[in-house]
């Protein structure tokens, strides 16, 4: 079992944003809460490091073993993090939660980090904190059944370039420019990586609305017939090349 969690282990760390298919997805109700979640697909970079390992590690039991699982934060969490938290940190933990779907022989590996948002307000919270949150929480010590030694906060941190400014009637967020070229600088090795297994990169930002968007600021993204969902698509070698392509200012 051990070595199964340790792959597991290997693929969240290693494959962060240079090795899977990011989506960023939001649904803006009626009434004005958010519901907000982060997957990240690795399943094409399981295919690649599939051909990798060994056909006796591929012939254990506990390589076959398929899991669905989802847990929430902040019961996840130990109780000496809880005991630290403020409590904005612990009713975002409380309303967060952090799902693994893994088929290793079907090359399935998916990792979503979703979240409840009462309203603007609380959304932009999240998005201002959740990065920070990740760290200060320890929530690599997250543990459950299935997720023994998942990382979440590997996969959190790559979120903390953006600033973002959210109210009932606009969603806007920019890229920090000099916290992404950190982020770049500490990712390198890994990009790298991913270039020479020739792994895409894929990133895919969708924003569902209630009612017609009145504006859009960002040529690539592609505004509905009903002028109710945004998609901005793009990958990291252009984002590398031109960060602010994921700029976003949306009116509605």
């Amino acid at each position: 079992m051990r070595k199964i969690y340790f792959f597991i282990l290997f693929l969240a760390l290693t494959c962060f944003t240079s090795c899977v298919d990011v989506v960023e997805h939001y649904d803006f109700k009626a009434d004005g809460s958010c519901n907000v979640a982060y997957t990240f697909d690795m399943g094409k970079a399981v295919s690649v490091l599939m051909n990798l390992m060994s056909d006796s590690v591929k012939a254990t039991p506990q390589f076959a073993i398929a899991k669905d699982t989802t847990l929430n934060f902040y019961s996840a969490l130990p109780d000496s993090t809880q005991q630290k938290m403020t409590l904005d940190q612990v009713n975002l933990a409380k309303s967060s939660n952090l799902s693994v779907q893994m088929n290793l022989p079907k090359n399935i590996m998916k990792v979503s980090i979703s979240h409840q948002a009462k309203n603007a307000a609380d959304l932009q919270f999240y998005l201002r904190n959740i990065s920070k949150i990740a760290s200060q929480s320890n929530l690599s010590a997250v543990k459950g059944k299935g997720v023994k030694d998942f990382n979440a906060q590997d996969l959190l941190g790559g979120q903390d370039y953006y600033a973002y400014e959210v109210t009932p009637h606009k969603f806007y967020r920019i890229i920090d420019k000099t916290k992404f070229n950190a982020f770049l600088k500490k990712t390198q090795s890994t990009f790298t990586m991913a270039k020479a297994m020739l792994i895409e990169m894929p990133y895919k930002v969708v924003l569902n609305f209630a009612k017609p968007v009145k504006k859009v600021n960002n040529p690539k993204a592609i505004l509905s017939a009903d002028r109710k969902r945004v998609t901005l698509q793009t990958n990291m070698d252009e984002i590398i090349k031109n960060p602010s392509v994921m700029n976003l200012k949306i009116d509605f």
